[in-house]
């Protein structure tokens, strides 16, 4: 089974981009769904489907052709298919708190509940073999992060809190109730967190393991756009997710000669190199501008000719993390897969929170975690083909 996650910053065009990969995976043999991880669903516009359809589905999967299916989680349907007790608990809490009841019950949707809720179907997908490939049009890059990081975060909650606030509710419920107004969370909404959690299990051994799970961040070559895809980049590394590809979209063509963009194909040649630094060895993809919006299967079949040419989109492109994060002792180290150098190839400086490599005309900007950043460089040794970068805390 794969796994693949399109995400970057809004508006770069990763919708378009995971339906068209996803309509190739499907016409090359594939058993493939396409799911949309964003609050804001656009997926099903990029295949221009009739909102009559959608309404009726309500969130589930819709066929759209012998191996493709596509799928926009509802929110409000997985509130009462999944949520239903924690729900109630926290509109009952807000309205309490003297909201008013309609703005209770929308404030009650916690940030996180569709992220949970589309884990939750990837992992009821793979468990049952269901299909061959999940491709996922994640949201915006933060709300991705979490998405990842939310297996990582509930199994610590449900290790290290669950069983002990369990346990104090029911010890403490009798007494509180007589004393104070404020509702206290019942049986059933622990039952009903037990219950997702136990659903989830597994999910974070898909997402770490490299040869299920790839991301492929979209960009456009505008310097803002290119700088939160380094941003990106490094925290997906953190996480600990492969990433397989980097794909430029919206790129000026050659035949574009009026004068009036003579400073935007300029400046994209420019980001272009930039991106080339920032990202290799991981595999570059550019897509040029197309003449209109891309909109229907037609429009996703050009662009994913233009996107893969004949490469099947479910191969894993590039399996290694380029870079880790470690800590050891009062010691951040950053590690560099550079095959063939020697220490005296290479020079290091530092820039706000980015570190230079440059290895004669290679140059590469790799931007830190804040915690990284903030610390003083102290050494660097190459051993076989990785350069391990040390940084000392200013703390002591």
């Amino acid at each position: 089974m794969r796994i693949i996650l399109f995400t970057g910053k809004g508006g770069v065009g990763k919708t378009s981009i995971s339906a068209a990969s996803a309509l190739r995976s499907a016409q090359m043999g594939h058993k493939t769904l396409v799911m949309s991880l964003d609050a804001a669903h656009s997926l099903s516009d990029s295949f221009d489907l009739d909102q009559r359809l959608l309404d009726h589905k309500k969130g589930a999967l819709i066929q759209l052709e012998e191996k493709l299916w596509l799928q926009e989680v509802d929110v409000q349907e997985e509130i009462q298919r999944h949520w239903g007790e924690v729900y109630k608990y926290l509109a009952m809490l807000l309205n309490t708190s003297g909201l008013d009841e309609i703005l209770a019950e929308e404030l009650a949707i916690l940030p996180g509940m569709e992220e949970v809720s589309s884990l939750l179907y990837i992992n009821q997908y793979a468990r049952e073999k269901a299909f061959d490939v999940i491709m996922l049009d994640c949201a915006p890059t933060g709300e991705s992060l979490r998405f990842i990081s939310l297996p990582t975060t509930l199994e610590w909650y449900m290790r290290k809190v669950f069983k002990v606030e369990k346990h104090l509710m029911k010890v403490m419920r009798p007494v509180m109730s007589t004393m104070y107004s404020v509702p206290l969370p019942d049986d059933s909404y622990f039952e009903s967190i037990q219950s997702l959690y136990e659903k989830l299990e597994g999910v974070d051994k898909l997402l770490n393991d490299p040869t299920t799970t790839t991301v492929r961040l979209i960009t456009n070559p505008e310097k803002i756009i290119i700088k939160e895809t380094q941003r990106a980049f490094m925290y997906f590394c953190l996480y600990g997710l492969c990433i397989d590809a980097i794909v430029v979209n919206r790129i000026l063509p050659p035949q574009v000669s009026d004068e009036y963009f003579t400073n935007w194909m300029n400046t994209q040649d420019r980001h272009l190199s930039q991106v080339e630094e920032y990202f290799t060895p991981v595999p570059i993809w550019k897509v040029n501008l197309f003449k209109d919006e891309i909109v229907g299967k037609e429009d996703l079949i050009h662009l994913a000719e233009a996107l893969y040419a004949d490469k099947d989109p479910t191969r894993v492109f590039y399996a290694e993390s380029p870079y880790k994060f470690l800590k050891e002792n009062r010691h951040y180290l950053v590690q560099i897969k550079l095959p063939f150098v020697s220490k005296a190839d290479i020079d290091l400086s530092k820039s706000a929170d980015e570190l230079i490599i440059r290895i004669g005309n290679f140059k590469k900007n790799m931007v830190l975690p804040r915690r990284i950043a903030g610390a003083r460089p102290s050494g660097a040794k190459v051993e076989g083909n990785t350069l391990t970068v040390f940084f000392e805390t200013l703390e002591e």
